[in-house]
């Protein structure tokens, strides 16, 4: 890859790459060989996955791939042909928050751990490495979230039904006087999470992304930057809650479940890293936290 990249942009080679991962499984219809897309790393088919449907979004090119992969093809019946809500949220060439995306893009790329990933890069800053992933984070629960939300058994859910048992989803709109709090289904929830954090990142008084890597600094260090990106990777695991207990069929029957898996896993790596998640919240997934924070201690030597 880094050789032509000179010549290529990167989404054109993973795109490339994933054009002879198909053309070899196709061609190849000998019972000794099993070689196809899903054979591949978890860490780097989850790399490659995401990072081919944010090109393809952006340029209207997921038509043309034909994949023969059944969670690339779920997930690109998924994306919107045309005003759909489902927008990746990308970094600014030259920017501070794309030069900290460059980090994990080339440890995961490279087939590196998770561990290492997560890790802050020697230099740089904790805030901003925190705002850089609430991002990634974001993209990642997004396009899992895509692939179910056209499904007609969402309008199944009724408001007040949450997860764990007993838990009622309440959402408020507006500010002052003028605030209401209603009850919602699950899925509604879902929507109403992504799109203010969509919202938040948006806003560049918020998450800036200009060329003033000093000023994005001053941002992301303030208490109120620390207390909102805390907010938004508890709504995220909330989320990933309301996924594993409700949708978690759907996804493994469309063999998804191990791109969950590994976008679960490096979010919960994160969030232990840098302690974003308080224990109680993390309580109703712990039969999933718990063996997966094992794994991150275990790999850190502790």
């Amino acid at each position: 890859i880094e050789t032509v990249e000179t010549l290529f942009d990167r989404s054109e080679i993973y795109i490339l790459l994933l054009h002879y991962f198909h053309k070899r499984a196709s061609s190849n219809s000998s019972k000794q060989s099993s070689f196809s897309f899903d054979s591949i790393d978890h860490r780097i088919q989850h790399y490659l996955i995401r990072e081919l449907l944010s090109f393809a979004t952006q340029r209207h090119r997921i038509s043309s791939l034909s994949p023969r992969s059944a969670p690339l093809a779920a997930m690109s019946r998924a994306l919107p042909t045309g005003g759909g809500t489902f927008q990746p949220l990308r970094h600014r060439s030259g920017t501070l928050r794309d030069r900290l995306h460059g980090y994990t893009k080339q440890t995961l790329g490279a087939g590196g751990s998770l561990n290492d990933a997560v890790a802050l890069p020697p230099g740089e800053s904790c805030a901003g490495w925190v705002a850089v992933h609430a991002i990634d984070f974001y993209n990642d629960v997004s396009t899992i979230w895509a692939v179910m939300a056209e499904d007609p058994y969402l309008d199944s859910f009724r408001p007040g039904e949450g997860f764990p048992s007993g838990v009622e989803y309440r959402w408020s709109e507006g500010s002052g006087r003028d605030a209401t709090t209603v009850s919602v289904s699950a899925p509604v929830y879902i929507e109403k999470v992504l799109q203010w954090i969509a919202d938040q990142i948006n806003d560049e008084t918020k998450f800036p992304d200009d060329d003033d890597e000093a000023e994005a600094l001053r941002v992301f260090q303030t208490p109120q930057f620390a207390a909102l990106c805390g907010q938004i990777f508890r709504r995220l695991f909330r989320v990933y809650g309301i996924i594993y207990s409700s949708f978690f069929g759907t996804l493994e029957a469309l063999q998804m479940a191990p791109h969950l898996n590994t976008c679960f896993k490096h979010f919960m790596f994160f969030c232990t890293e840098f302690g974003l998640l308080p224990e109680r919240e993390m309580e109703p997934l712990e039969v999933l936290v718990k063996p997966i924070r094992k794994q991150y201690y275990l790999a850190k030597g502790k």
